[in-house]
């Protein structure tokens, strides 16, 4: 599952960067038109609304996880989170989180 996780880890974040990259080559740092197209109909309202309560979401899952263990580097998934989307968060957390039990099971025997 790790090398599953880290797969997805990288998919989620080329793909939603290489769209954002046609949006900054076209428009720059234009948070007016970020919004205005991000909410633009219903359904990129629906995509965006999805997105922004599944990034809290993840929010919260990564601090109640990291309470319970210790994951190392934990602050990654939070940069792929906030510069790429839930796409990139949530897969490279459970990625270190994969790679934490892995450590601890290790260590164990």
């Amino acid at each position: 599952m790790k090398n599953l996780y880290l797969l997805l880890a990288i998919v989620g974040t080329v793909l939603p960067l290489s769209q954002f990259y046609g949006f900054l080559t076209e428009f720059g740092l234009d948070f007016h038109s970020f919004f205005e197209q991000l909410f633009v109909n219903h359904i990129s309202s629906f995509f965006a609304w999805d997105v922004l309560i599944s990034a809290v979401v993840v929010i919260v899952f990564i601090q109640a996880e990291r309470q319970k263990n210790f994951i190392g580097y934990y602050w990654i998934a939070y940069i792929g989170l906030f510069l790429a989307g839930v796409s990139s968060g949530l897969p490279m957390f459970l990625y270190l989180r994969e790679l934490s039990r892995n450590r601890h099971s290790s260590t164990q025997m």
